[in-house]
């Protein structure tokens, strides 16, 4: 049989991707009030919305029967679905409870969900080194393997550049917020072991925290021989080259991706938000 890979709207995947390793998407919805978002009304549109609304979009799980849908359409193919971390998101466990349904009818096909234990540019990349796998000529068996490698020994980390949607959604005073504002910190956080997102420092100014991301590389050690790279953003592109410049001049990564945060993530980052990943 034939290996497909699906993945969920939690993986920010750059231009392309979806097409050269025939992904197939299985999206989460985003909605302002009764109103859905629709990705091609683009990213300018959805923080321009945001900005105006008092309360952030909500974000919502494929449900079991979209990724029922999702395997459905392909009878043939032994499925690996690469999911966006359960500690973030119920689209893991709502995976988990598709591929139990349709293994309960008797299909013979292989069905595999991992739990990536991160989201954005690091669930892209995930799949991403899983489809080289299959273009290696691995097994199923080999494949699903490696998934869970990389999940295990992905990297994620996370900048942002304003605590407005931190205080929308509730996790931080209105108060506490404005008092960093005017002090102007900014968040410094990594993808956990368990696929949380913990804080890791509180940085005063965007130049100071941008440096501490780069850092954080250097510490978390191990090689970047063999490994991929790739920023998801809500800023410039001016910006994340010269981050990604200084992360290259230190640790040479044999492949490196850019690509724009979706709402997904844009939710929760905001604008002006950097996530880095390496797997």
């Amino acid at each position: 049989m034939t290996i497909r890979i699906i993945t969920d709207g939690g993986a920010d995947l750059p231009q392309g991707m979806p097409e050269e390793c025939k992904l197939h998407i299985v999206p989460l919805h985003v909605t302002f009030g009764e109103q859905a978002f629709q990705l091609q009304q683009g990213m300018r549109t959805f923080y321009s919305i945001m900005k105006t609304n008092s309360v952030l979009p909500k974000t919502a799980s494929p449900s079991p029967q979209d990724f029922v849908e999702a395997f459905e359409r392909y009878p043939a193919d032994d499925l690996l679905v690469i999911a966006m971390s359960s500690g973030l998101s119920s689209t893991y466990q709502h995976a988990v409870m598709a591929r139990n349904m349709v293994l309960e009818e008797g299909s013979p096909r292989r069905i595999e969900v991992i739990d990536t234990r991160t989201a954005s540019i690091g669930q892209a990349l995930i799949a991403y080194r899983s489809w080289k796998e299959i273009q290696a000529g691995r097994t199923f068996d080999e494949v699903a393997a490696a998934a869970q490698a990389f999940a295990e020994g992905a990297k994620t980390l996370f900048y942002l550049d304003t605590l407005e949607n931190v205080v929308k959604g509730g996790r931080l005073s209105q108060g506490k917020g404005a008092i960093a504002s005017v002090l102007n910190i900014k968040l410094f956080m990594q993808a956990s072991a368990e696929g949380t997102v913990e804080v890791v420092d509180k940085v005063r100014g965007k130049k100071n925290a941008l440096t501490r991301l780069i850092d954080k590389i250097d510490e978390l050690g191990g090689s970047a021989a063999g490994k991929v790279i790739g920023i998801a953003h809500s800023t410039t592109e001016e910006e994340v080259r010269g981050v990604l410049d200084r992360i290259l001049a230190k640790h040479p990564f044999r492949e490196v991706f850019i690509t724009e945060v979706g709402p997904v993530i844009g939710t929760y980052a905001g604008e002006g938000g950097i996530v880095v990943s390496y797997a």
